[in-house]
């Protein structure tokens, strides 16, 4: 389990330990951003014997604010989906709030990917109205 773990780049080494009770899974430890957190789980959930995993990882936010702001931003402006003029982003604390108009929900789903992946992000909340 521990090895499956350590093969993923993007997964921080001796910072996530994993305790095994009859097949189940706990992971623990942290890590700077919400993808390392969903990586650790999905470099262990399909291994062989495994029944569950309690994912118990703390995310810790290593950058500010506006690091954050700026890191979304252009994300969106790189994409050719969204339009990032119709976007507003601010960040406190590790929480992205996303608010303004997308034109489908595709370009949603895609602006809180883009949100999540910014590093330091712990939580998005999604305020996006869908305008066409």
């Amino acid at each position: 389990m521990v090895h499956a773990l350590g093969w993923n780049a993007l997964l921080p080494k001796d910072r996530i330990t994993v305790t095994v009770t009859n097949g189940w899974l706990e992971l623990q430890g942290t890590v700077d951003g919400q993808y390392q957190k969903d990586a650790a789980a999905r470099a262990v959930r399909d291994l062989m014997g495994v029944k569950g995993v309690a994912n118990k990882i703390t995310v810790k936010s290593r950058v500010t604010a506006t690091d954050v702001r700026a890191e979304i931003e252009s994300a969106f402006r790189r994409s050719a989906m969204i339009d990032a003029r119709r976007i507003n982003v601010t960040a406190t604390n590790g929480t992205v709030t996303l608010s303004g108009n997308v034109h489908s929900w595709a370009e949603r789903r895609q602006a809180e990917q883009a949100a999540w992946a910014a590093p330091g992000v712990i939580q998005v909340d999604d305020r996006l109205a869908i305008v066409p």
